[in-house]
């Protein structure tokens, strides 16, 4: 049953990665949009998922949140290293001296749409463990992983195009996130996993993701059309993740 259910965020995966593709004359607002999404998806949905799975503390701090610390700065780092080595092949800048536009490593781009193709793959090994537990909690994870798969597409497609990829690359990127649901559901068939990793995975995650949408996607929303328009698009991603976690419920 969880397979079939993963075809369903196969299909919607796929529908957002067409959606952002089919508005790229617009991409501010892509941007925009897509880091009120991935805003959304780390507070309302990941955060709670996490805390609710993987609640010991450390020093009264709580794993999963030492882990979302660990995911934003395992982020900020990565991208840190791959730009120093950009940059020491020359290829620091763009365009002219005035401009000052830092290049964006393609690297990065495929780096952070394979952390969403490896949260899709987790997806479906949670919707997998769901069935495990009853048809009742089945269900509502599936509800909750097909729904927010749209954004998974879109944010997958938006950031491996960013950073100048290829389309090819960032199709490929997106078939790849699709599929992954599948391969996760189909994997729970072989054994049953505890909560606390997927907690603590999530955690980890949700840091990561916190630093593309406010270090990455959000300035370069705003970089040359910080436009009202623009921010309506981004609390309109957050209020759409809000909506699609209170119809999982």
């Amino acid at each position: 049953m969880a397979v079939i259910v993963a075809l369903g965020a196969f299909l919607m995966t796929l529908a957002g990665g067409w959606a952002a593709q089919r508005v790229t004359d617009r991409r501010h607002l892509v941007l925009g949009l897509a880091g009120g999404l991935m805003l959304g998806v780390v507070g309302l949905d990941l955060l709670p998922e996490a805390l609710d799975a993987a609640g010991e503390e450390v020093f009264a701090v709580p794993v999963a949140l030492l882990l979302f610390i660990g995911g934003f700065l395992t982020a900020h780092v990565v991208e840190r290293v791959l730009a120093v080595r950009q940059s020491a092949h020359g290829a620091a800048t763009t365009g002219n001296a005035a401009d000052g536009r830092v290049t964006r490593v393609p690297q990065v781009g495929l780096t952070a749409a394979a952390a969403m193709v490896a949260h899709s793959l987790m997806d479906g090994i949670a919707l997998g463990v769901a069935f495990q537990v009853g048809g009742g909690m089945g269900t509502a994870v599936a509800l909750a992983v097909i729904t927010h798969d749209f954004a998974d597409g879109f944010n997958t497609y938006t950031l491996a195009s960013l950073y100048g990829n290829a389309r090819k690359k960032a199709l490929a990127m997106l078939l790849a996130d699709a599929v992954a649901p599948i391969v996760g559901a189909a994997s729970t068939l072989l054994f049953t996993l505890p909560p606390e990793p997927l907690g603590g995975y999530l955690g980890f995650f949700a840091g990561a993701l916190l630093y593309l949408a406010a270090a990455e996607i959000l300035p370069e929303a705003h970089h040359r059309h910080p436009a009202l328009s623009t921010l309506l698009c981004t609390v309109a991603g957050v209020a759409g993740i809000w909506l699609v976690v209170g119809i999982a419920q």
